[in-house]
């Protein structure tokens, strides 16, 4: 199982936020283990992308994550403009459009073990860095992919939102849960969902959330969705209550998946399950209401062939709310 990792956020409007971000990601490579080199690799990428946003960006931010099961750190910055009008020149190195030497956007491609970028004018551009300890990545086969950002409502330290993945060759199981309301006891609601899920991921779904309904009754509840695709045949199952919505997206289609209504631990009708093809080059997108939820596919057209990571932080950075937590969860096909 995938422990469902959370992004701290840093707004980069001034240079101390850097120093902020650079401290956090210090703390998450001790408590993976990492090495001073490592550790210093992970510095430098997140002083780079930080003072790229500070120099030339609007409203960037950065988020970092930790992904225990494989060791790494993934480092994402996103901002709403200007946008990159030459992406491959940025990614030189001696170009710069102010009095740098121009390496940043060229150095973090060569320190991070996956890097990917997506840039639009005057939308803005988002960077995924991504590193792991020793530079040692697992492989990369065939199978399906995914990303997630999940970021707290402001002034929270713990999200109320919570989500876990279990990745099986070309299977993908997938719950992701919005507590009511938003701190401790939505997370707590949320956290509930997630051990259920966790017995029997790729088991009969509305049986999993039939028992997540009876062991969230001591909670406040939650919107719960739960999800298994299949890669190798092209199918979706998914069952759900709330406002938890699943989104089919290719570059010629979109669907979305319906919950029914209804709270998770608090009141619920029969569930149903609902089935759907996965086209080949489809994305699956699970998000919280913390996202808007009339977001335009063509929005992540561009991306489909991205890293997932990359199209769930482009829903964040154009599509959060701004008063509740917000989870993307993201699925594509690799390989």
């Amino acid at each position: 199982m995938i422990a469902g990792w959370v992004h701290a956020a840093f707004p980069v409007d001034d240079a101390s936020r850097i120093g902020e971000a650079r401290r956090h990601a210090a703390a998450q490579a001790r408590e993976l283990g990492w090495d001073e080199v490592d550790a210093g690799r992970l510095a430098l990428v997140v002083t780079e992308l930080g003072s790229n946003l500070l120099r030339h960006a609007h409203k960037g931010r950065l988020l970092l994550a930790a992904r225990p099961q494989s060791g790494e750190i993934e480092v994402l910055a996103i901002d709403k403009g200007p946008g990159i009008i030459n992406v491959a020149q940025c990614l030189g190195d001696g170009f710069s459009t102010g009095s740098t030497p121009g390496t940043g956007l060229g150095a973090v491609r060569r320190l991070a073990d996956v890097f990917d970028l997506h840039s639009s004018v005057p939308q803005g551009t988002a960077v995924l860095a991504r590193l792991a300890r020793q530079r040692l990545l697992p492989p990369r086969g065939r199978g399906v992919e995914l990303g997630a950002v999940a970021v707290c409502a402001p002034g929270e330290v713990v999200c109320g939102d919570g989500w876990t993945a279990s990745l099986d060759g070309h299977r993908a199981a997938v719950l992701l849960a919005d507590g009511l309301g938003h701190g401790p006891q939505a997370a707590e609601a949320a956290q509930a969902a997630l051990a259920v899920f966790g017995r029997a991921p790729h088991g009969d779904l509305c049986a999993t959330l039939e028992e997540a309904h009876r062991e969230l009754r001591s909670t406040r509840g939650a919107a719960v969705t739960a999800l298994q695709a299949d890669g190798g045949d092209g199918s979706i199952r998914s069952a759900g209550a709330g406002n938890v919505t699943v989104r089919i997206v290719a570059g010629d289609g979109d669907r979305t998946l319906l919950s029914q209504h209804g709270t998770i631990g608090v009141q619920i009708r029969r569930l149903q399950e609902v089935r759907a093809e996965w086209p080949p080059h489809a994305v699956i997108v699970l998000h919280s209401d913390g996202i808007e939820g009339r977001w335009t596919p063509q929005l992540i057209h561009p991306l489909l062939a991205h890293d997932p990571a990359l199209i769930a932080a482009v829903l964040v950075r154009d599509h959060f709310r701004g008063r509740d937590d917000a989870t993307v969860v993201v699925l594509r096909r690799k390989g």
